[in-house]
């Protein structure tokens, strides 16, 4: 692991990453870090050892470049980096929507591209992150973006046409499990409980349900079905989810995280 690997724009995400490869075994000194407020960039420097460098700095001596700003300002950041970014240099996009032809065409020809949307589990090193191969991105390039996120969680490589699908079920995803919690805590407490054993009761449950449809095998069907007895409260519960559309909501709310992640993608900010 002699490659430097520089992450530019380091946030929450990018943080999580450069957390995470230090404890898969990454060394500090292989790993450069730019921040916009200079007191961000020493209090990653003093956290975890790294070097904070500017963005220039990072496209002149990275071997991999990881780019983490939102993607609104993808474009100036690519304005800042094309001089200095050889062709040989590997640029791994985490902004959701913006496909690999948007860095192609703004840097050298043939500069190999892989794009990668994560989540927020990341920081708990539980992320699900999706990666896809530009047109010069060779297998050895993706062989080296899944072992960057695989320090922080699972990967799994999709065509790039399916990352707009990806970005609403994965990349958004951790927000809606938040917002159900967030709902059953608040039922819960119209039922009578306190909110913080409302909380504790529902957080178990979820993590129980989503470790028995990892390791189980069984489809979520069968797994409900098996919870759900004839005449019974889980059944009364799952008619009045069905009697408020709250399936079809779902899938609507999907597609709208889909639309705009191709918004994203088109320019459009509003």
């Amino acid at each position: 692991m002699s490659q430097k690997v520089a992450v530019l724009g380091t946030g929450k995400i990018g943080e999580a990453l450069l957390s995470g490869m230090i404890r898969a075994g990454w060394a500090p000194a292989d790993l450069l870090v730019t921040a916009r407020r200079p007191e961000r960039a020493e209090e990653l420097r003093t956290r975890y050892g790294v070097t904070p460098v500017t963005n220039t700095e990072a496209a002149k001596t990275a071997d991999t470049l990881i780019l983490t700003v939102k993607p609104q300002d993808m474009g100036t950041l690519l304005d800042e980096l094309a001089p200095h970014v050889p062709a040989d240099r590997l640029v791994i996009s985490g902004a959701a929507g913006i496909p690999t032809s948007f860095f192609e065409e703004r840097l050298a020809t043939g500069t190999p591209v892989v794009r990668v949307m994560t989540n927020t589990p990341a920081l708990v090193d539980e992320a699900m992150s999706v990666i896809s191969a530009g047109s010069h991105a060779t297998e050895q390039h993706l062989a080296h973006a899944e072992e960057i996120f695989g320090g922080v969680g699972k990967t799994l490589r999709v065509p790039e046409s399916q990352q707009d699908a990806c970005t609403a079920l994965s990349g958004s995803g951790p927000a809606y499990f938040f917002y159900l919690v967030e709902a059953m805590t608040d039922a819960g407490i119209l039922l009578g409980l306190p909110r913080d054993k409302a909380h504790d009761l529902i957080v178990q449950s979820a993590i129980g349900a989503a470790v028995m449809l990892r390791d189980s095998g069984e489809h979520p069907v069968k797994l409900r079905e098996n919870v759900t007895s004839p005449a019974g409260t889980t059944i009364n519960a799952i008619r009045e989810l069905e009697n408020h559309g709250v399936r079809a909501a779902l899938i609507a709310a999907l597609e709208a995280a889909r639309d705009r992640s191709r918004e994203l993608a088109s320019g459009k900010k509003d």
